[in-house]
Parts: structure tokens; C-alpha cells; sequence
């Protein structure tokens, strides 16, 4: 071990790596790997529950280390270098999990069904991509640039590794948060003591909602993204539900008996969700798209940067022996990655052209050019993606905006060709769907190879933990994508004419053997359309009317996805040109006019976008932070990823997801319309029959809520043992 004080942040001409490179440690092993991949599997699942409801993700580094090194300890004495590697195949899970949930439930909102076969390979495929192409990228940007890209979360994860040990104890602050994030939980979703989205709208302010999703995950996630953060995603949707939809219902009272598309209702009849849905959401995918564009704008430097220093370093490899003689300094080899490459085209050419979505299939050429679209802008994204993580982090990493580029690259080009088609659609989503899986995963593995590069870890391993560490996260991505999709689904009574023999432009029937509550529909499906809002909808053929619609899980106010339906609406918006583009433009305008203020224009556009009950509930995690972080020295807690607060945040997440997720499975096996119900339909939501009229009392949910914020600022006020 290393004799002198050892600092990550040592200057690069002095770093010396923690565990010395001729020390011999147990570090690749079955209980590490093992532990890594059930890691990877929990918290991929999470991060799917979470993304989708919350529209963003915190990495799982931190309290997977943290974890692993409590779990390992009980199994007898563990090195650093295991804990390491427990903590690199883990991560896998959250990154590759990020990259999906932004694009791939964009298949719903384009009309297309989600297959768990279809998910898992592609996002098997863009999580080995990200790993494949940081292989040459590592020696350049985690060796050569030490002391110029700091990658924050990945220095931070190695200093838990190395308190952990040396003897430090986190860990029962990551536990304490799992367990009250999960009781809470289970009394809210699954027996029903309390209510979950308290609400309150004002008569004195028509159109405006007040509203939180008083989860203890939003809580988590508030608190470690910051004051700052939360307070500006809170702005975004201050002006969305308590401006703009006052301002639409006031002006819009002007036209008592017109409705103004994309609403198919006058606007004095809308609800403040049916304003959020009809016009807000266009404009925040306008500012969506326009923020994340802003952002890789002013990372044009950076991008020409990586793109020459990575090619240089490929180059550089293309003949070496990659100076075998240190154990530190062995990646996979050159040969792997450009074999690995080759099979990535073949598997995305293979998938396209013998599995390809029902109403979806495209020609060979354009399979083919799929494959070499993915490596191109696979190989520029992932570059990247890992330098601006050196600079900034993995949580302002503006993968949306990368994603962005790749579908309007893509969408331009097939309109070029004249593919204009829905095939082509579900073709680009694919492209950028990869692309955007590859570059988040390759944000989340840099920061791993930096924390291996500092404890002293060897990068081949590393690199097989990683393959290892996405492969087995894939296995519950798509099982929980569709679970939320089906669990979270509402059925809600409408009345609308319709006439099956003359279909309005945008309307579709998909399947006319539908069945619902012992009744068969025909199942229709609007996009874009004048007369039915967008939307799954059964239609009654006795009575010639919608009866029914279908209100998807994904979409909905409870898995919003905002980044996955701006992919639909870029798709849709250039293939189509069938939204309402001046909608769309004014959210544009409103970035600019928040840029021109010097504000973070894509964190108050997802605020924007998303239900003030979910920025609501974010802002309070946040003030936590700013209420516990007062009258501390600046030192002590600036930024810092390792704090009491954000470990016990950690586990409210970890906590709600899993009895989150856990709720809703128990929720479906009691729902009759299941297939495989078993469950009598009591069994969830007891708590009325015990608490009565509390059970609906807002103020008693608040209090609830209140009293879990009052937990996080008692932990986050205690110091680390």
C-alpha cells in the first residue's frame, strides 16, 4: 500500500495509484462479479422507475460502493480492489437504464407496442458499444488528461473505496434511507394510509394546480442534485402551471365554443391536466429540444477536442502492444474492439431485417445503413460524452441534446432518400435510441475507469465487469419498462363519434378484437389528429362511438418520459409535420429568452415540461439541502457526493423504487383484467377501511411527507463516523 498520505487529487507528475501496480490483490473474482451483476440489476430497475416519473437519473456509483462494501465485509475480509469491481459492474445498470427510458417508450407515442426482445438487445447493444469504444479512449482521456478532467463522481466514488478501507462506515446511512424510504412507501402506494399527489386548484387562479407527488425518491433526487438544480426545474414548472395555463384559460374564455388544436375541447371546459397535456407539453418539448441543442452547442470545442485526441489515441494503439508490462496499464485489445464493432453492425442489420416491429419493415439497404449510423455516431457521442463527464459530471451531461442531433441527422438524411414512412420512423428511433443508450453508458464507465485508475484497479477487468455488469442489467430494463407501461395504464370513460369507414388523418385502428372488462373493442390509436386527441382509445362498433381510452402507463402524469416523447415529436415533426410546430416554437423562444438571463436552459425546460407535482416534490429535496447545508463551512460540504444527506438520500430512492416497483406488481396481480391475476381485489389500499376519512385528508399526506423531509435534515445534519 502506498506510505505516504494519499489524495485523488494529487497533480499529475505526483499521483501515485492507492494499491500499488506490483501489489497482488483479489479483485476479479465470482462473489464480486456476482454481487456486481445483482447490483446492476436492482439499480437498472430503479433507475427505470425513477427516470420515468421523476425525467431524470443520479448515479448509482456512490451507494453501490458504499453498499458493497458493508455486504463484502460480512462475507469475511474484502480488498478494495473487489469493492471496486462490485461497484463498476453495478453502475452498468443505472447508465444503460438512463439511455433507454430516454428514447425507446418513444415506440408507445409513435403507435408501436413495446417487446421486451426488441428492448433488451438494443439496449444490449448500446450499453457494449459505450464500453467497446472507451477502450481506446481510456488511456487518453482517464491517464494522459489526470488533473485536467476531473470526472467528479468517479473521484468521489474512489475516496469512499478508500475510507471504506481504511475503516470508514457509510453505510448505515444508505441502510437507514432504504428502510423508511421503503416503509413509507409501502403505507402510501401499497396500503393506502395517506394520499400520494395532494393537490389544491385556487377558483381565484382558473387553470393553475398546486400539486406534489410527495414520493420518497423525488425527495432523494431533489436533495442530491442541489439546491440550485431543483430550484430552477422548480421555475420551469412555477411558470408552466401557475402562469401559462392561468394565462390559456383566461384568454381562452374569449372562445367558450372553439377548440384550438391540438385540443379537440374549448379551453373553458379543460382541466388544469387536460391544459398541461394539449398545450404545454408541445412547449415543453420545444424547449427540450432547443435546450439540449443550446447545450452541445457550447460544447462544440470540447467535441472537436475528444474527436482529435480520441482518434490520435487510436492511432497511437493501432501498432502497440499497449505497454503490457504494468498491471494497471492492461485494456482489452484493439482487435476486440473492431471485431466488437463488426458484430454490433451485424446485430443491429440482423435485428432490423428478421425481427422487425408488426406494420414496421424496412429494406436491407436501410437496415444496413442503421448499423453504420449506429457505429459513426456511436464512436463521435461516446468520445464525447466522456470528456464533457471529465469536465462536468455525468448529471449535467447533455446526452438528450446528442441523442437530438443523431435523430435530425438521421430523419434529414432519410428524407433525402425519400423514407418517409412509419417503418422509417420506428428506424431512426432505433438509431438514436442506441446512440443515446452508448453515450450514457460511456459517461457512467469513464467515471468508473477513473475511479479504478485511481485506487489502482486493472482496466481489463474493469472492462469485462463492465460487459459483464450491462449484459445482466439488460435482463430487468425492459421486464420494468413494460411492467410500468401496463401497471401504471388507466382506462377513462369518453364519448367520441367516430366513423371507422372514414377515418380522420391521424387516426388509426390497430386491432379490432380488443377486450376490456368481458367486452371487445376495436382498439384505435390517434397521433396527430384534429379530432381525437393523441392517444390509445376502444372504440364501440354497436354504438359507433369511443367509449374508452386507454391511458397508457408511459406518458402518463405518473411516467411522464419526458425525453422520450421529445424523441417522438423530432421523429414525428420531420417525417410528418403533422404537431403543432407553433407550440413547439414558442417553447423555443422561451429557452432563448432563459438563456439570455444566464439560467440553466435545460434543467428549467424539463421542469417545464414535467407535472409541478414532480418539481414540486424535487424543490423540497432540494431546500433540505439548503436548510441542512446552513452555517456549515463551505468546505465541508461543497458539492460533495459522499455527504450524510446524500447517502441517506441514496437510500430513499433505492428504497422507493423497489417497493415502488413492488406495488405495482402486487397492483396487477389483483387487477381482474390481468391475465395472471391471483389476488382478490382488496388486497392493495386497505388503509381507508382503517384510517377512514384521513386516508383522503391533503393535509395529513403533507404532514406525512413533512415529517420524511424532517428525516433527511436530521441525517444530513449528523456527521460520517
Amino acid at each position: 500500500m502506498a506510505t505516504k498520505p494519499w489524495s485523488s487529487t494529487t497533480p499529475p507528475g505526483e499521483f501515485r495509484p492507492y494499491v500499488d501496480p506490483a501489489t497482488s490483490l483479489p479483485e476479479f473474482n465470482f462473489r464480486a462479479v456476482l454481487f456486481g451483476a445483482l447490483f446492476g440489476i436492482v439499480f437498472g430497475a430503479v433507475t427505470v422507475y425513477v427516470g420515468l416519473r421523476a425525467g431524470l437519473t443520479v448515479s448509482a456509483s456512490i451507494p453501490i460502493a458504499v453498499l458493497s462494501i458493508s455486504i463484502l465485509r460480512a462475507f469475511g475480509k474484502a480488498s478494495i480492489l473487489e469493492n471496486n469491481i462490485v461497484q463498476t459492474t453495478g453502475s452498468a445498470g443505472e447508465s444503460v437504464a438512463a439511455g433507454v427510458i430516454f428514447t425507446l417508450p418513444a415506440l408507445i407515442f409513435l403507435g408501436f407496442p413495446l417487446e421486451y426482445s426488441r428492448i433488451f438487445l438494443l439496449a444490449l447493444i448500446g450499453g457494449w458499444l459505450g464500453v467497446l469504444f472507451m477502450i481506446p479512449l481510456r488511456r487518453q482521456l482517464i491517464v494522459k488528461e489526470h488533473g485536467n478532467l476531473l470526472y467528479p463522481e468517479g473521484t468521489a466514488c474512489a475516496d469512499v473505496l478508500v475510507a471504506g478501507d481504511r475503516g470508514g462506515s457509510f453505510a448505515g446511512r444508505v441502510f437507514w434511507g432504504l428502510g423508511l424510504g421503503g416503509l413509507y412507501t409501502v403505507l402510501m402506494n401499497i396500503v393506502g394510509v395517506w394520499r400520494d399527489t395532494p393537490d389544491y386548484q385556487p377558483r381565484w387562479l382558473p387553470g393553475a394546480s398546486f400539486r406534489a407527488n410527495i414520493t420518497s425518491e423525488y425527495l432523494g433526487v431533489g436533495y442530491i442534485i442541489g439546491p440550485r438544480i431543483a430550484g430552477t426545474i422548480f421555475a420551469g414548472g412555477v411558470f408552466s402551471w401557475l402562469v401559462l395555463m392561468p394565462a390559456i384559460k383566461f384568454f381562452g374564455s374569449l372562445a367558450p365554443n372553439i377548440a384550438l388544436y391540438p385540443s379537440t375541447i374549448p379551453i373553458p371546459q379543460m382541466t388544469p391536466d387536460d391544459l398541461w397535456r394539449s398545450y404545454v407539453r408541445p412547449m415543453g418539448a420545444g424547449a427540450v429540444a432547443a435546450a439540449g441543442l443550446i447545450t452541445l452547442m457550447k460544447t462544440m470545442p470540447t467535441i472537436f477536442a475528444a474527436l482529435t485526441s480520441g482518434l490520435k489515441d487510436v492511432r497511437a494503439q493501432r501498432g502497440a502492444a499497449a505497454s503490457e508490462g504494468s498491471r494497471i496499464e492492461r485494456d482489452l485489445s484493439m482487435k476486440i474492439v473492431l471485431v466488437g464493432s463488426l458484430v454490433i453492425v451485424a446485430m443491429m442489420w440482423a435485428l432490423l431485417t428478421f425481427k422487425p416491429i408488426h406494420g414496421a419493415q424496412t429494406g436491407l439497404l436501410a437496415n444496413l445503413v442503421a448499423g453504420l449510423f449506429v457505429v459513426i455516431f456511436g464512436f463521435l457521442f461516446v468520445t464525447v460524452s466522456s470528456r464533457i463527464c471529465g469536465i462536468i459530471g455525468t448529471s449535467a451531461n447533455p446526452v438528450s441534446g446528442m441523442t437530438i442531433a443523431t435523430l435530425m441527422a438521421t430523419c434529414a438524411t432519410f428524407l433525402v432518400l425519400g423514407w418517409t414512412g412509419s417503418a422509417y420512423a420506428v428506424l431512426a428511433l432505433t438509431i438514436g435510441g442506441v446512440v443515446c443508450i452508448a453515450a450514457a453508458n460511456a459517461g457512467a464507465t469513464s467515471q468508473d475507469l477513473k475511479t479504478g485508475y485511481l485506487v489502482g484497479a486493472t482496466p481489463r477487468r474493469q472492462q469485462i465487469g463492465l460487459m459483464i455488469g450491462v449484459t445482466a442489467a439488460t435482463l430487468s430494463i425492459g421486464f420494468v419498462l413494460i411492467l410500468m407501461n401496463i401497471g401504471l395504464a388507466q382506462y377513462k370513460p369518453v364519448q367520441i363519434a367516430l366513423n371507422l369507414q372514414h377515418l380522420p388523418t391521424g387516426v388509426a385502428v390497430e386491432n379490432t378484437n380488443y377486450a376490456h372488462s368481458g367486452k371487445t373493442y376495436v382498439l384505435v390509436n390517434a397521433i396527430g389528429s384534429s379530432v381525437v386527441p393523441d392517444g390509445k382509445y376502444l372504440y364501440d362498433s354497436s354504438t359507433n362511438q369511443i367509449e374508452i381510452q386507454w391511458v397508457q402507463g408511459i406518458g402518463s402524469e405518473k411516467a411522464a418520459a419526458p425525453q422520450a416523447r421529445l424523441m417522438a415529436t423530432v421523429i414525428n415533426g420531420i417525417l410528418t409535420q403533422r404537431l403543432p410546430w407553433r407550440l413547439v416554437l414558442l417553447g423555443v423562444f422561451l429557452v432563448v429568452a432563459v438563456e439570455l438571463l444566464g439560467i440553466r436552459s435545460l434543467s428549467f425546460a424539463v421542469g417545464s415540461y414535467l407535472s409541478i407535482a414532480t418539481t414540486m416534490a424535487i424543490f423540497t429535496g432540494g431546500l433540505v439541502r439548503w436548510l441542512a447545508e446552513r452555517g456549515k463551512p463551505k468546505a465541508e460540504h461543497a458539492e460533495s457526493e459522499v455527504s450524510p444527506g446524500s447517502l441517506y438520500a441514496s437510500g430513499l430512492i433505492a428504497g422507493g423504487g423497489i417497493f415502488g416497483l413492488l406495488g405495482i406488481v402486487l397492483f396487477l396481480f389483483s387487477d381482474p383484467d390481468f391475465k395472471y391475476h391471483f389476488l382478490p381485489e382488496g388486497f392493495l389500499h386497505y388503509g381507508p377501511r382503517i384510517m377512514g376519512e384521513w386516508a383522503q385528508n391533503k393535509g395529513f399526506a403533507v404532514l406525512a411527507f413533512l415529517l420524511l423531509a424532517a428525516s433527511l435534515f436530521v441525517f444530513a445534519r449528523k456527521k460520517l463516523d
